[in-house]
């Protein structure tokens, strides 16, 4: 029987789906979570995740985090998926991660192991990938979290895990804050994208131009552009009823985008503004990334 004056572990109960594309990282994953002291069921049919979210009830004191993989191996039980995550987000609080990778990155890795696409059937290794893509489309367009693994290696991805789903304490939501340059494509898992190439570009700046948003007079020369501390103002204050209604939605990550010319001036340097106004909220725990900063 549970203390009155303790928290009540089934409170805390929650079940993770992670899912996504076939080499996109979901083992990494998985050992990553196992890391953090979740509960890892893999390849687990879709049909067996209420009877597993009645189990964890009664279980609820040693593991009340559970983190379920379920893929397109469940062959054609995987087809009542939504069905079953539907049922199952009325028993216990539910989030789902996919794992997303480009084409010729999941190409690469197929390759790499030597091992056949599961919907490869006697078709090409594309011809699979294209076939799970169609197959997960409902899933990953309702996904909670989007993780997109195309330049991230083993550990890289083990740390994202880490960073996203260790204990939060107080913490309610977590934010990436990641910077990009538009001319190497937008984000695929952003939530949200700023746009900040209307502030002058101090790559035209001579004796700034080698430097990032990361050194101070870079920084002191973006925020210091008529409208840039005023942008960040209310950019966070619009960010905050969408993070609300994030949470409402039993939504607790989100990535927002922050995005110049090259990703090393301008949104580096507005992106650690925007984090840092972020960080005021006390049950909001915020990482900054810089995807572009090291190209050339």
């Amino acid at each position: 029987m549970t203390d009155p004056g303790q928290d009540d572990p089934r409170e805390e109960r929650e079940i993770l789906i992670v899912t996504g594309m076939s080499g996109a990282g979901r083992s990494t994953v998985a050992n990553a979570l196992e890391d953090l002291g979740w509960y890892v069921v893999d390849n687990l049919p879709p049909q067996m995740l209420r009877p597993l979210a009645d189990l964890s009830e009664h279980a609820a004191d040693t593991i009340p985090k559970i983190a379920a993989i379920v893929d397109v191996r469940g062959g054609r039980l995987f087809a009542d998926v939504q069905e079953a995550i539907t049922e199952l987000k009325t028993a216990v609080p539910v989030r789902v991660l996919y794992l997303d990778a480009g084409d010729a990155a999941l190409v690469r890795r197929f390759e790499q192991v030597r091992r056949p696409h599961p919907l490869q059937g006697e078709g090409t290794l594309l011809d699979g990938i294209h076939a799970e893509r169609a197959r997960m489309a409902e899933l990953r367009s309702s996904s909670d979290v989007l993780i997109d693994t195309s330049d991230l290696n083993i550990h890289q991805l083990a740390r994202e895990t880490a960073e996203r789903f260790s204990a939060d304490g107080a913490v309610r939501m977590r934010v990436i804050v990641l910077t990009f340059g538009f001319k190497y494509g937008l984000p695929a898992d952003a939530d949200n994208v700023a746009d900040v190439r209307f502030l002058p570009n101090p790559f035209w700046v001579p004796e700034l131009r080698e430097h990032t948003g990361l050194d101070p007079e870079v920084s002191a020369y973006v925020l210091g552009q008529e409208g840039a501390l005023l942008f960040a103002e209310r950019y966070v204050a619009a960010l905050e009823p969408q993070l609300a209604g994030y949470l409402r939605e039993n939504k607790r990550h989100a990535t927002i985008a922050v995005g110049c010319t090259g990703g090393k001036h301008r949104s580096v340097a507005m992106a650690e503004e925007i984090a840092r106004r972020l960080r005021a909220a006390p049950d909001v725990a915020v990482t900054v990334k810089h995807r572009d900063l090291g190209r050339e």
